[in-house]
């Protein structure tokens, strides 16, 4: 196990984030993965980085604080504050963001304080959000697992933990030789399928299946399909996200039509929203309701100015290797690239020409390209999908057909 953990560091370090020698490492992580924050450590200083921060999270201690403190309280304390991102991001650190769940630890904390605080956190990191949009930032995230969340996923397994890592290495070809070699054919994949799609820069978008999602989205003109890859200024090419299997758009975000369901649940603050739909006019999420965290996803979707609008729509088969595990991971790395997902929220300037040149304030007025400090995924895909493209022209192009690509995108 420790060796493939000791083949998964290097893969983020090398492959997914290509840090150079002497550029500052900047990690975030659940201090319960500090075994494993040890080995990126040591790969990273061998490989010639010296400024390396360690932003380390206690969960179990957040939840404390939240259940006993106020907003005001909590804001003084150093837990939430993100403008230490800032800092780095001005170093040109390349940033490590370590994804490990706790499902369900804040369901009996008040969604309202959680909001407050996920507000202020996304305030004070302003500047790192500024340099990633502008393509000037490596960056990936990446997931390690923790006790509570293999738990909740193998709850009968005497070995829950070592039963995550090997999905995880499975999913992230870990244990083949040449890992790097199948992703980057991973990625040249994805990016022919996008072209395809840029090619045809499809003005509408229809959504239909049997769940009740029905639905429709504009294409801005020059908008860009993209992939997990991102290119930043300097020409270097980063994977952002470790796994992909998504091709992703920024929409019109004025110009959702009808409503979507939820196709898996989704873990927000620490807490799961299940079973939910939302319906949108003139781009607005204008009402919403789940089953299971109905506070917790009204709260979402108006977190913040421009948060009941969509900054994203991505395309995933339903046949796909995270879906075919027919495991829901509640984690939204895992789960997103399982399954066509849509995101509430800020969009990408990469995924228009000339984006990341271009401020946020004129990509949103001039492009309708959503500006905004929040950005939620949630998952509408199903295996009974359909996705209809509609051409400037008014031709229809089905791009899926139950559940999967047409064979015109595959």
């Amino acid at each position: 196990m420790n060796k493939l953990q000791e083949k998964y560091a290097k893969v983020l370090l090398e492959t997914c984030l290509k840090i150079d020698k002497n550029q500052p490492l900047f990690i975030s992580y659940n201090l319960e993965i500090s075994d494993f924050v040890r080995i990126i450590t040591k790969q990273a200083i061998e490989m010639g980085v010296k400024d390396i921060y360690f932003e380390g999270s206690d969960p179990y201690l957040k939840h404390e604080l939240l259940k006993n403190l106020e907003v005001e309280e909590l804001k003084k304390l150093s837990f939430w504050n993100k403008e230490i991102w800032n800092v780095y991001a001005k170093k040109n650190a390349a940033f490590l963001m370590l994804a490990s769940e706790n499902p369900g630890l804040m369901k009996d904390i008040d969604s309202d304080k959680m909001t407050a605080m996920t507000k202020y956190s996304l305030e004070t990191r302003k500047e790192f959000d500024n340099l990633r949009d502008k393509s000037m930032l490596a960056w990936c995230i990446a997931a390690v697992p923790t006790k509570d969340w293999a738990k909740t996923l193998y709850p009968n397994s005497e070995t829950p933990i070592d039963d995550l890592w090997n999905a995880i290495f499975d999913i992230c070809s870990v244990k083949e030789n040449d890992p790097v070699k199948i992703w980057n054919e991973k990625i040249k994949k994805l990016d022919i399928r996008a072209k395809k799609l840029n090619d045809y820069q499809f003005k509408t978008l229809k959504y239909k299946n049997s769940n009740g999602t029905d639905f429709q989205i504009d294409l801005p003109k020059n908008h860009i399909w993209a992939s997990g890859k991102t290119v930043l200024a300097n020409n270097k090419e980063v994977l952002v996200n470790y796994p992909t299997e998504e091709v992703f758009a920024s929409p019109d975000c004025h110009s959702a039509e009808g409503i979507v369901y939820s196709s898996k649940p989704l873990s927000y603050q620490g807490v799961i929203i299940e079973d939910f739909w939302i319906r949108f006019e003139k781009g607005k999420a204008v009402e919403a309701h789940a089953k299971k965290g109905n506070e917790t996803l009204q709260n979402m979707i108006n977190i913040c100015e421009n948060s009941n609008l969509l900054g994203e729509v991505a395309l995933v088969p339903y046949d796909s290797p995270i879906s075919n595990t027919n495991q829901i991971f509640l984690e939204t790395l895992f789960d997103e690239n399982a399954a066509c997902h849509l995101a509430l929220g800020d969009s990408f300037p990469e995924c228009i020409k000339d984006g990341p040149n271009t401020s946020k304030e004129v990509l949103f007025k001039e492009h309708n390209m959503n500006k905004c400090d929040s950005h939620v995924d949630f998952m509408v895909g199903t295996k009974d999908m359909n996705i209809i493209g509609i051409t400037e022209d008014k031709k229809e192009v089905p791009i899926f057909i139950e559940g999967n690509f047409t064979e015109e995108f595959n």
